[in-house]
């Protein structure tokens, strides 16, 4: 099972043959303009919310890659009025594919889609693949329903440390704690002025906490 960091919070996992994609924003990052979304072609693209940085480039990859989306339902009625067909789930629920299975999870933040159309309400994922099971947190505060996690036996996590708009790194050293996982993978951060981070403190404060902290560089791939 392999990762890849492409800006912001869009990472691709493969896992099972498959390439499953989050949240796709990429063009509008100055750092990944170079980027040719169309060559990732993905065969699942997950999204946690309606944002605009994490659903930019979701049409335009669906459109050349026919990936199969999996969101939360008002999202996938969004995508409908478009005539794409999504696989719209809500939290609590479990799907599954031929990677695996997807458990939709809570998450605290906000979801409006870049026309202002309702998003419903913003999740995370666990995914059950190859025996691993790895929680994409998406844009979240730290909540206490992360604990809920704790025994799921989490492999990875994609944890947001940006700050502002989500978790710091300090309440995601307390997340990282809460789902009971010590390999964490970074994301929502350095993106923009708002959301920099000083990443060697970042790493210091999940060390001297016991657990490993990635920060991906740029198109970095490691294995999970």
């Amino acid at each position: 099972m392999k990762t890849t960091f492409y800006g912001q919070s869009t990472v691709m996992i493969e896992t099972e043959g498959k390439k499953l994609l989050f949240d796709p924003f990429i063009s509008p990052n100055p750092a990944a303009k170079h980027i040719d979304i169309h060559s990732l072609k993905p065969d699942y693209i997950l999204v946690s919310h309606g944002h605009g940085d994490h659903v930019a480039d979701l049409v335009a990859i669906q459109k050349s890659s026919g990936a199969q989306i999996i969101c939360i339902a008002e999202i996938g009625g969004w995508l409908g009025k478009q005539g794409i067909e999504a696989h719209g789930m809500n939290i609590g629920g479990n799907a599954y594919f031929d990677f695996g299975r997807v458990k939709m999870v809570n998450a605290i933040h906000s979801s409006t889609m870049p026309d202002g159309a309702a998003g419903g309400n913003p999740a995370g994922f666990v995914i059950y693949s190859e025996g691993k099971a790895i929680y994409f947190a998406g844009d979240t505060a730290l909540t206490y329903d992360m604990k809920l996690l704790e025994d799921e036996n989490l492999d990875w996590a994609y944890l947001p440390i940006g700050d502002y708009y989500t978790m710091g790194v300090d309440d995601a050293v307390k997340a990282a704690k809460f789902i009971n996982c010590k390999n964490i993978i970074g994301i929502h951060f350095d993106t923009f002025p708002v959301i920099a981070i000083d990443n060697q403190e970042a790493l210091d404060k999940f060390t001297e906490a016991g657990l490993n902290l990635k920060l991906l560089a740029l198109e970095e791939s490691i294995e999970l």
